[in-house]
Protein backbone atom coordinates (compact mmCIF):
# COMPACT_ATOMS: atom_id res chain seq x y z
CA UNK A 1 0.00 0.00 0.00
CA UNK A 2 1.27 3.47 -0.91
CA UNK A 3 2.15 5.36 2.27
CA UNK A 4 3.14 8.80 1.07
CA UNK A 5 0.75 11.75 1.00
CA UNK A 6 1.88 14.59 -1.26
CA UNK A 7 0.90 18.24 -1.35
CA UNK A 8 1.71 20.05 -4.60
CA UNK A 9 1.99 23.78 -5.11
CA UNK A 10 4.02 26.28 -7.16
CA UNK A 11 5.91 29.46 -6.35
CA UNK A 12 4.38 31.94 -8.82
CA UNK A 13 2.25 34.25 -6.65
CA UNK A 14 0.50 36.65 -9.00
CA UNK A 15 0.18 39.57 -6.52
CA UNK A 16 4.00 39.55 -6.18
CA UNK A 17 4.18 40.40 -9.88
CA UNK A 18 2.03 43.58 -9.98
CA UNK A 19 2.23 44.13 -13.74
CA UNK A 20 0.82 40.68 -14.46
CA UNK A 21 -1.69 40.92 -11.63
CA UNK A 22 -3.11 44.12 -13.14
CA UNK A 23 -3.11 42.58 -16.62
CA UNK A 24 -5.67 40.01 -15.44
CA UNK A 25 -4.81 37.18 -17.79
CA UNK A 26 -3.92 34.42 -15.31
CA UNK A 27 -3.21 30.90 -16.50
CA UNK A 28 -3.27 27.82 -14.25
CA UNK A 29 0.09 26.16 -13.38
CA UNK A 30 -0.06 23.55 -16.12
CA UNK A 31 3.14 21.66 -15.39
CA UNK A 32 2.31 21.49 -11.67
CA UNK A 33 -0.99 19.80 -12.52
CA UNK A 34 0.83 17.50 -14.95
CA UNK A 35 3.26 16.32 -12.28
CA UNK A 36 0.44 15.85 -9.77
CA UNK A 37 -1.47 13.73 -12.27
CA UNK A 38 1.53 11.46 -12.90
CA UNK A 39 2.14 10.81 -9.20
CA UNK A 40 -1.56 10.29 -8.51
CA UNK A 41 -1.79 7.83 -11.40
CA UNK A 42 0.94 5.79 -9.63
CA UNK A 43 -1.40 5.36 -6.66
CA UNK A 44 -0.27 8.05 -4.22
CA UNK A 45 -2.53 10.38 -2.27
CA UNK A 46 -2.20 13.78 -3.93
CA UNK A 47 -3.54 17.19 -2.92
CA UNK A 48 -2.98 20.50 -4.65
CA UNK A 49 -2.78 23.98 -3.17
CA UNK A 50 -2.93 26.78 -5.72
CA UNK A 51 -0.83 29.71 -4.52
CA UNK A 52 -1.51 31.77 -7.67
CA UNK A 53 -3.67 34.44 -6.02
CA UNK A 54 -1.94 34.53 -2.61
CA UNK A 55 -0.44 37.86 -1.61
CA UNK A 56 2.16 36.21 0.63
CA UNK A 57 3.62 32.69 0.80
CA UNK A 58 2.66 32.41 4.50
CA UNK A 59 -0.98 31.98 3.44
CA UNK A 60 -0.21 28.31 2.79
CA UNK A 61 0.62 27.62 6.46
CA UNK A 62 -2.91 26.65 7.64
CA UNK A 63 -3.30 24.29 4.69
CA UNK A 64 0.02 22.62 5.46
CA UNK A 65 -1.07 22.15 9.06
CA UNK A 66 -4.41 20.68 7.97
CA UNK A 67 -3.08 18.47 5.17
CA UNK A 68 0.01 17.20 7.02
CA UNK A 69 1.76 15.89 3.88
CA UNK A 70 4.65 13.49 4.08
CA UNK A 71 6.10 15.16 0.98
CA UNK A 72 5.69 18.79 -0.04
CA UNK A 73 6.38 19.48 -3.74
CA UNK A 74 6.95 22.94 -5.19
CA UNK A 75 6.73 22.17 -8.90
CA UNK A 76 6.77 25.33 -11.01
CA UNK A 77 5.07 25.67 -14.36
CA UNK A 78 7.95 25.58 -16.82
CA UNK A 79 5.56 26.19 -19.71
CA UNK A 80 4.96 29.74 -18.49
CA UNK A 81 7.70 32.16 -19.53
CA UNK A 82 7.17 34.12 -16.30
CA UNK A 83 8.55 31.27 -14.20
CA UNK A 84 11.54 30.91 -16.54
CA UNK A 85 12.52 34.50 -15.67
CA UNK A 86 13.63 33.33 -12.20
CA UNK A 87 12.17 36.36 -10.40
CA UNK A 88 13.49 36.93 -6.88
CA UNK A 89 10.01 37.55 -5.46
CA UNK A 90 9.09 34.02 -6.47
CA UNK A 91 12.38 32.56 -5.24
CA UNK A 92 11.73 34.09 -1.81
CA UNK A 93 8.16 32.71 -1.88
CA UNK A 94 9.39 29.21 -2.73
CA UNK A 95 11.95 29.22 0.06
CA UNK A 96 9.44 30.52 2.61
CA UNK A 97 6.90 27.84 1.69
CA UNK A 98 9.63 25.20 1.88
CA UNK A 99 10.55 26.36 5.39
CA UNK A 100 6.91 26.27 6.48
CA UNK A 101 6.65 22.70 5.18
CA UNK A 102 9.82 21.71 7.05
CA UNK A 103 8.18 23.04 10.21
CA UNK A 104 5.50 20.39 9.57
CA UNK A 105 8.19 17.68 9.23
CA UNK A 106 7.56 17.21 5.49
CA UNK A 107 10.19 16.18 2.97
CA UNK A 108 10.53 19.14 0.58
CA UNK A 109 11.12 18.74 -3.15
CA UNK A 110 11.50 21.65 -5.57
CA UNK A 111 11.46 21.69 -9.37
CA UNK A 112 11.92 24.96 -11.28
CA UNK A 113 14.22 26.77 -13.68
CA UNK A 114 15.55 28.86 -10.82
CA UNK A 115 16.17 25.85 -8.57
CA UNK A 116 17.98 24.08 -11.41
CA UNK A 117 20.23 27.13 -11.87
CA UNK A 118 20.74 27.75 -8.13
CA UNK A 119 20.21 24.36 -6.49
CA UNK A 120 22.84 25.05 -3.83
CA UNK A 121 20.94 28.09 -2.59
CA UNK A 122 17.71 26.10 -2.23
CA UNK A 123 19.44 23.22 -0.44
CA UNK A 124 21.07 25.69 1.96
CA UNK A 125 17.59 26.91 2.89
CA UNK A 126 16.42 23.46 3.94
CA UNK A 127 15.04 21.97 0.71
CA UNK A 128 15.70 18.23 0.71
CA UNK A 129 15.80 17.56 -3.04
CA UNK A 130 15.98 19.70 -6.17
CA UNK A 131 14.79 18.08 -9.38
CA UNK A 132 17.30 19.09 -12.03
CA UNK A 133 15.75 19.82 -15.41
CA UNK A 134 12.65 17.96 -16.55
CA UNK A 135 11.17 16.74 -13.30
CA UNK A 136 8.21 14.40 -13.66
CA UNK A 137 10.04 11.09 -14.04
CA UNK A 138 12.62 12.04 -11.44
CA UNK A 139 9.86 13.01 -9.01
CA UNK A 140 8.00 9.72 -9.44
CA UNK A 141 11.14 7.63 -8.94
CA UNK A 142 12.09 9.70 -5.89
CA UNK A 143 8.66 9.32 -4.30
CA UNK A 144 8.70 5.58 -4.95
CA UNK A 145 12.14 5.29 -3.33
CA UNK A 146 11.04 7.30 -0.29
CA UNK A 147 7.90 5.17 -0.03
CA UNK A 148 9.92 1.95 -0.20
CA UNK A 149 12.66 3.24 2.09
CA UNK A 150 15.33 2.57 -0.52
CA UNK A 151 18.36 4.62 -1.61
CA UNK A 152 17.62 7.88 -3.45
CA UNK A 153 21.10 9.15 -4.26
CA UNK A 154 21.46 7.15 -7.50
CA UNK A 155 18.24 8.47 -9.04
CA UNK A 156 19.18 10.53 -12.13
CA UNK A 157 18.33 14.22 -12.13
CA UNK A 158 18.70 15.06 -8.44
CA UNK A 159 20.58 17.57 -6.33
CA UNK A 160 20.68 17.02 -2.57
CA UNK A 161 22.78 17.74 0.49
CA UNK A 162 24.47 15.12 2.64
CA UNK A 163 26.10 16.29 5.87
CA UNK A 164 26.37 19.79 4.50
CA UNK A 165 27.94 18.74 1.20
CA UNK A 166 25.94 19.33 -1.97
CA UNK A 167 25.75 16.40 -4.37
CA UNK A 168 24.35 15.93 -7.87
CA UNK A 169 23.37 12.61 -9.36
CA UNK A 170 23.81 11.80 -13.04
CA UNK A 171 21.77 13.96 -15.44
CA UNK A 172 18.43 12.63 -16.63
CA UNK A 173 17.67 12.46 -20.32
CA UNK A 174 14.54 14.32 -21.41
CA UNK A 175 11.43 12.29 -22.15
CA UNK A 176 10.96 11.04 -25.68
CA UNK A 177 7.30 10.00 -25.65
CA UNK A 178 5.16 12.86 -24.35
CA UNK A 179 1.95 10.99 -25.15
CA UNK A 180 2.71 8.71 -22.20
CA UNK A 181 2.03 11.53 -19.77
CA UNK A 182 -1.47 11.73 -18.32
CA UNK A 183 -3.76 14.68 -18.86
CA UNK A 184 -3.01 17.33 -16.19
CA UNK A 185 -5.03 16.98 -12.99
CA UNK A 186 -7.49 19.75 -13.83
CA UNK A 187 -9.98 18.34 -11.33
CA UNK A 188 -7.69 19.47 -8.48
CA UNK A 189 -7.90 23.10 -9.59
CA UNK A 190 -10.49 25.67 -8.54
CA UNK A 191 -10.98 27.31 -11.91
CA UNK A 192 -13.42 29.97 -10.69
CA UNK A 193 -11.06 32.89 -10.04
CA UNK A 194 -9.19 32.33 -13.29
CA UNK A 195 -12.41 32.39 -15.27
CA UNK A 196 -13.87 35.32 -13.33
CA UNK A 197 -10.84 37.50 -14.02
CA UNK A 198 -10.82 36.69 -17.71
CA UNK A 199 -14.52 37.27 -18.24
CA UNK A 200 -14.66 40.43 -16.16
CA UNK A 201 -11.74 42.14 -17.89
CA UNK A 202 -11.68 40.53 -21.36
CA UNK A 203 -15.14 39.10 -21.91
CA UNK A 204 -13.86 35.62 -22.72
CA UNK A 205 -12.01 32.78 -20.98
CA UNK A 206 -8.69 31.29 -22.08
CA UNK A 207 -6.96 28.10 -20.93
CA UNK A 208 -3.42 26.87 -21.56
CA UNK A 209 -2.27 23.69 -23.30
CA UNK A 210 1.26 22.55 -24.19
CA UNK A 211 1.79 20.49 -27.34
CA UNK A 212 5.60 20.39 -27.25
CA UNK A 213 8.58 20.69 -24.95
CA UNK A 214 11.77 22.58 -25.64
CA UNK A 215 13.26 24.57 -28.52
CA UNK A 216 16.01 23.46 -30.93
CA UNK A 217 17.15 26.96 -31.84
CA UNK A 218 20.20 28.57 -30.27
CA UNK A 219 19.53 32.25 -29.55
CA UNK A 220 22.46 33.01 -27.27
CA UNK A 221 20.41 34.91 -24.67
CA UNK A 222 17.72 32.23 -24.22
CA UNK A 223 18.07 30.11 -21.07
CA UNK A 224 17.14 26.43 -21.34
CA UNK A 225 17.78 24.85 -17.95
CA UNK A 226 14.94 22.33 -18.28
CA UNK A 227 15.05 20.88 -21.81
CA UNK A 228 18.32 22.14 -23.28
CA UNK A 229 18.11 22.24 -27.08
CA UNK A 230 15.78 19.24 -27.32
CA UNK A 231 12.35 19.50 -28.95
CA UNK A 232 9.63 16.91 -28.46
CA UNK A 233 6.09 16.96 -29.84
CA UNK A 234 2.90 15.32 -28.70
CA UNK A 235 0.83 13.62 -31.38
CA UNK A 236 -2.08 15.56 -32.81
CA UNK A 237 -4.45 12.84 -31.53
CA UNK A 238 -3.17 13.30 -27.96
CA UNK A 239 -3.64 17.07 -28.13
CA UNK A 240 -7.13 16.76 -29.61
CA UNK A 241 -8.05 14.34 -26.82
CA UNK A 242 -6.96 16.89 -24.20
CA UNK A 243 -8.93 19.69 -25.85
CA UNK A 244 -12.04 17.52 -25.94
CA UNK A 245 -11.54 16.59 -22.27
CA UNK A 246 -11.25 20.26 -21.32
CA UNK A 247 -14.41 21.01 -23.30
CA UNK A 248 -16.31 18.60 -21.03
CA UNK A 249 -14.89 20.22 -17.87
CA UNK A 250 -14.91 23.97 -18.57
CA UNK A 251 -16.56 26.60 -20.70
CA UNK A 252 -13.81 28.39 -22.57
CA UNK A 253 -13.50 30.07 -25.95
CA UNK A 254 -9.75 30.47 -26.29
CA UNK A 255 -6.51 28.51 -25.84
CA UNK A 256 -2.97 29.70 -25.31
CA UNK A 257 -0.71 27.02 -26.75
CA UNK A 258 2.14 27.79 -24.41
CA UNK A 259 4.89 26.03 -26.36
CA UNK A 260 8.16 27.87 -26.92
CA UNK A 261 7.52 27.10 -30.59
CA UNK A 262 4.15 25.78 -31.70
CA UNK A 263 4.13 23.26 -34.52
CA UNK A 264 7.70 23.18 -35.74
CA UNK A 265 6.70 20.65 -38.41
CA UNK A 266 4.32 21.85 -41.11
CA UNK A 267 2.87 18.35 -41.46
CA UNK A 268 1.87 18.42 -37.77
CA UNK A 269 0.10 21.78 -38.13
CA UNK A 270 -1.75 20.65 -41.27
CA UNK A 271 -2.84 17.39 -39.59
CA UNK A 272 -3.90 19.32 -36.46
CA UNK A 273 -6.10 21.63 -38.55
CA UNK A 274 -7.74 18.64 -40.22
CA UNK A 275 -8.52 16.93 -36.93
CA UNK A 276 -9.84 20.11 -35.31
CA UNK A 277 -12.33 20.39 -38.15
CA UNK A 278 -13.08 16.64 -38.29
CA UNK A 279 -14.07 16.74 -34.62
CA UNK A 280 -16.13 19.89 -35.04
CA UNK A 281 -14.06 21.77 -32.46
CA UNK A 282 -14.51 25.54 -32.35
CA UNK A 283 -12.05 27.69 -30.43
CA UNK A 284 -9.64 30.56 -30.98
CA UNK A 285 -6.02 30.33 -30.02
CA UNK A 286 -2.68 32.12 -29.83
CA UNK A 287 0.81 30.72 -30.31
CA UNK A 288 4.48 31.57 -30.09
CA UNK A 289 6.46 30.91 -33.26
CA UNK A 290 9.29 32.23 -35.43
CA UNK A 291 9.39 34.50 -38.45
CA UNK A 292 11.21 31.89 -40.54
CA UNK A 293 8.35 29.43 -39.96
CA UNK A 294 5.57 31.93 -40.57
CA UNK A 295 6.69 32.69 -44.14
CA UNK A 296 5.34 29.33 -45.37
CA UNK A 297 1.87 29.78 -46.91
CA UNK A 298 0.46 26.27 -46.29
CA UNK A 299 1.69 26.42 -42.68
CA UNK A 300 -0.04 29.76 -42.03
CA UNK A 301 -3.19 28.67 -43.89
CA UNK A 302 -3.41 25.60 -41.65
CA UNK A 303 -3.01 27.77 -38.56
CA UNK A 304 -5.88 29.97 -39.71
CA UNK A 305 -8.06 26.97 -40.57
CA UNK A 306 -7.70 25.54 -37.07
CA UNK A 307 -8.59 28.77 -35.26
CA UNK A 308 -5.31 30.62 -34.73
CA UNK A 309 -6.04 34.30 -34.25
CA UNK A 310 -2.77 35.58 -32.76
CA UNK A 311 0.86 34.62 -33.47
CA UNK A 312 3.72 35.99 -31.39
CA UNK A 313 7.19 35.92 -32.91
CA UNK A 314 10.54 37.03 -31.61
CA UNK A 315 11.35 39.86 -33.99
CA UNK A 316 13.62 41.26 -31.23
CA UNK A 317 15.27 44.03 -33.28
CA UNK A 318 15.02 46.00 -36.49
CA UNK A 319 18.79 45.76 -36.86
CA UNK A 320 20.12 42.74 -38.72
CA UNK A 321 23.46 43.25 -36.99
CA UNK A 322 21.84 42.81 -33.58
CA UNK A 323 19.88 39.75 -34.74
CA UNK A 324 23.07 38.16 -36.03
CA UNK A 325 24.90 38.95 -32.77
CA UNK A 326 22.06 37.21 -30.91
CA UNK A 327 22.36 34.11 -33.13
CA UNK A 328 18.67 34.59 -33.74
CA UNK A 329 18.69 32.86 -37.11
CA UNK A 330 16.09 35.07 -38.79
CA UNK A 331 16.19 38.06 -41.12
CA UNK A 332 14.35 41.36 -41.13
CA UNK A 333 12.85 40.42 -44.49
CA UNK A 334 11.41 37.22 -42.98
CA UNK A 335 9.75 39.32 -40.28
CA UNK A 336 8.20 41.47 -43.03
CA UNK A 337 7.02 38.47 -45.05
CA UNK A 338 5.62 36.69 -42.00
CA UNK A 339 3.72 39.77 -40.86
CA UNK A 340 2.16 40.25 -44.29
CA UNK A 341 1.24 36.57 -44.64
CA UNK A 342 -0.34 36.42 -41.19
CA UNK A 343 -2.42 39.51 -41.88
CA UNK A 344 -3.47 38.11 -45.27
CA UNK A 345 -4.81 35.00 -43.49
CA UNK A 346 -6.63 36.92 -40.77
CA UNK A 347 -4.11 36.15 -38.02
CA UNK A 348 -2.88 38.96 -35.78
CA UNK A 349 0.93 39.23 -35.85
CA UNK A 350 2.51 40.21 -32.53
CA UNK A 351 6.17 41.02 -31.85
CA UNK A 352 8.49 40.31 -28.97
CA UNK A 353 11.03 43.16 -28.93
CA UNK A 354 14.28 43.19 -26.98
CA UNK A 355 16.35 46.31 -26.36
CA UNK A 356 19.73 46.53 -24.66
CA UNK A 357 21.67 43.76 -26.34
CA UNK A 358 25.42 44.25 -26.18
CA UNK A 359 26.78 47.19 -28.19
CA UNK A 360 23.32 48.31 -29.32
CA UNK A 361 23.45 51.82 -30.76
CA UNK A 362 20.88 54.59 -31.14
CA UNK A 363 20.76 53.67 -34.83
CA UNK A 364 19.84 50.07 -33.95
CA UNK A 365 17.09 51.35 -31.67
CA UNK A 366 15.80 53.69 -34.37
CA UNK A 367 15.65 50.83 -36.88
CA UNK A 368 13.62 48.76 -34.43
CA UNK A 369 11.09 51.53 -33.85
CA UNK A 370 10.83 52.17 -37.59
CA UNK A 371 10.23 48.46 -38.27
CA UNK A 372 7.42 48.38 -35.70
CA UNK A 373 5.82 51.47 -37.23
CA UNK A 374 6.22 50.07 -40.76
CA UNK A 375 4.78 46.61 -40.08
CA UNK A 376 2.27 47.72 -37.44
CA UNK A 377 1.74 44.43 -35.58
CA UNK A 378 -1.40 43.88 -33.54
CA UNK A 379 0.57 44.04 -30.29
CA UNK A 380 4.12 44.16 -28.97
CA UNK A 381 5.89 42.93 -25.85
CA UNK A 382 9.04 44.82 -24.92
CA UNK A 383 11.84 43.66 -22.69
CA UNK A 384 15.49 44.45 -22.17
CA UNK A 385 18.28 41.92 -22.43
CA UNK A 386 18.25 39.72 -19.34
CA UNK A 387 21.26 37.48 -18.61
CA UNK A 388 20.41 34.06 -17.21
CA UNK A 389 22.90 31.30 -16.33
CA UNK A 390 23.71 28.77 -19.00
CA UNK A 391 23.58 31.21 -21.91
CA UNK A 392 26.39 32.58 -24.05
CA UNK A 393 25.06 36.06 -23.36
CA UNK A 394 25.34 35.50 -19.60
CA UNK A 395 28.97 34.44 -20.01
CA UNK A 396 29.72 37.71 -21.83
CA UNK A 397 28.28 39.97 -19.13
CA UNK A 398 28.61 37.99 -15.87
CA UNK A 399 31.64 40.04 -14.77
CA UNK A 400 29.32 43.08 -14.64
CA UNK A 401 26.71 41.35 -12.50
CA UNK A 402 27.17 42.33 -8.88
CA UNK A 403 24.61 42.17 -6.08
CA UNK A 404 21.65 41.96 -8.44
CA UNK A 405 21.56 39.06 -10.88
CA UNK A 406 17.78 38.55 -11.28
CA UNK A 407 14.75 40.78 -11.66
CA UNK A 408 12.40 41.21 -8.73
CA UNK A 409 9.26 40.92 -10.87
CA UNK A 410 8.48 40.92 -14.60
CA UNK A 411 8.30 44.73 -14.77
CA UNK A 412 11.73 45.23 -13.21
CA UNK A 413 13.49 45.65 -16.59
CA UNK A 414 16.79 46.56 -14.97
CA UNK A 415 19.77 46.35 -17.31
CA UNK A 416 22.15 44.69 -14.91
CA UNK A 417 25.34 44.99 -16.98
CA UNK A 418 27.34 47.79 -18.60
CA UNK A 419 26.14 48.75 -22.07
CA UNK A 420 25.94 51.68 -24.46
CA UNK A 421 23.22 53.42 -22.45
CA UNK A 422 22.18 53.47 -18.82
CA UNK A 423 19.52 51.26 -17.20
CA UNK A 424 17.36 54.37 -16.69
CA UNK A 425 17.50 55.10 -20.43
CA UNK A 426 16.23 51.61 -21.29
CA UNK A 427 13.42 51.78 -18.74
CA UNK A 428 12.22 55.06 -20.23
CA UNK A 429 12.73 53.68 -23.74
CA UNK A 430 10.34 50.86 -22.83
CA UNK A 431 7.66 53.46 -22.02
CA UNK A 432 8.37 55.58 -25.09
CA UNK A 433 8.19 52.70 -27.57
CA UNK A 434 4.94 51.39 -26.08
CA UNK A 435 3.35 54.84 -26.23
CA UNK A 436 4.65 55.47 -29.74
CA UNK A 437 3.35 52.10 -30.97
CA UNK A 438 -0.09 52.58 -29.47
CA UNK A 439 -0.33 56.07 -30.94
CA UNK A 440 0.50 54.74 -34.40
CA UNK A 441 -1.86 51.78 -33.98
CA UNK A 442 -4.74 54.07 -33.01
CA UNK A 443 -4.06 56.33 -36.01
CA UNK A 444 -3.95 53.38 -38.44
CA UNK A 445 -7.16 51.92 -37.01
CA UNK A 446 -8.90 55.28 -37.30
CA UNK A 447 -7.85 55.65 -40.95
CA UNK A 448 -8.92 52.10 -41.78
CA UNK A 449 -12.34 52.60 -40.24
CA UNK A 450 -12.83 55.80 -42.24
CA UNK A 451 -11.95 54.02 -45.49
CA UNK A 452 -14.00 50.94 -44.68
CA UNK A 453 -16.61 51.82 -42.05
CA UNK A 454 -17.58 48.41 -40.70
CA UNK A 455 -19.04 47.73 -37.31
CA UNK A 456 -16.79 49.12 -34.57
CA UNK A 457 -16.61 47.02 -31.42
CA UNK A 458 -15.91 48.35 -27.94
CA UNK A 459 -12.19 47.53 -28.05
CA UNK A 460 -11.73 49.19 -31.46
CA UNK A 461 -13.45 52.29 -30.14
CA UNK A 462 -11.17 52.38 -27.08
CA UNK A 463 -8.08 51.99 -29.25
CA UNK A 464 -9.11 54.84 -31.55
CA UNK A 465 -9.77 57.16 -28.62
CA UNK A 466 -6.42 56.21 -27.10
CA UNK A 467 -4.69 58.30 -29.78
CA UNK A 468 -5.57 61.44 -27.84
CA UNK A 469 -3.83 60.03 -24.77
CA UNK A 470 -0.78 58.53 -26.44
CA UNK A 471 0.10 61.56 -28.59
CA UNK A 472 1.08 63.77 -25.63
CA UNK A 473 2.28 60.76 -23.62
CA UNK A 474 4.76 59.87 -26.40
CA UNK A 475 6.10 63.42 -26.48
CA UNK A 476 6.54 63.44 -22.70
CA UNK A 477 8.37 60.08 -22.78
CA UNK A 478 10.67 61.30 -25.53
CA UNK A 479 11.50 64.41 -23.54
CA UNK A 480 12.40 62.24 -20.56
CA UNK A 481 14.69 60.20 -22.80
CA UNK A 482 16.43 63.41 -23.85
CA UNK A 483 16.99 64.36 -20.24
CA UNK A 484 18.68 60.99 -19.63
CA UNK A 485 20.68 60.87 -22.88
CA UNK A 486 20.06 63.75 -25.27
CA UNK A 487 22.31 62.46 -28.05
CA UNK A 488 20.70 59.02 -28.22
CA UNK A 489 17.13 60.34 -27.90
CA UNK A 490 17.74 62.82 -30.73
CA UNK A 491 18.23 59.89 -33.11
CA UNK A 492 14.76 58.44 -32.39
Amino acid sequence: MKKQKLLFTHSYLLPLDPKQDQWNKPYPPLMTLQAAALVREAGYIVEFYDSMFNEQPEVIAPHLAKCKPNIFVIFDDGFNYLTKMCLTNMRAAAIKMAQLAKDQQAIVIVCSSDATDHYGLYLEQGVDFVLMGEGEQTLLELVEAIDAGTETTDIPGLAFSNKGVVHRSAPRLVMKELDQLPVPAWDLLNIREYEDRWRKHWNYFSLNIATTRGCPYKCNWCAKPIYGHSYKMRSTDHVIEEIMTLKTLFEFEHIWFCDDIFGLKRSWVIDFAKKVNDHGLKFRYKIQSRADLLVKPNYVEALAASGCEEAWMGVESGSQEILDAMDKGITIEQAREATQLLKKNGIKPCFFIQFGYLDETAEDIRKTIELINELMPYDIGISVSYPLPGTGFYDKVKADLKDKTNWTDSHDLDLMFKNTYSPDFYKELHTYVHHNFRRHRAAVLFRNKLRNPTRIDFFDFKRMLSYFYYLPATLVAKQRLKVIDHEAASCL
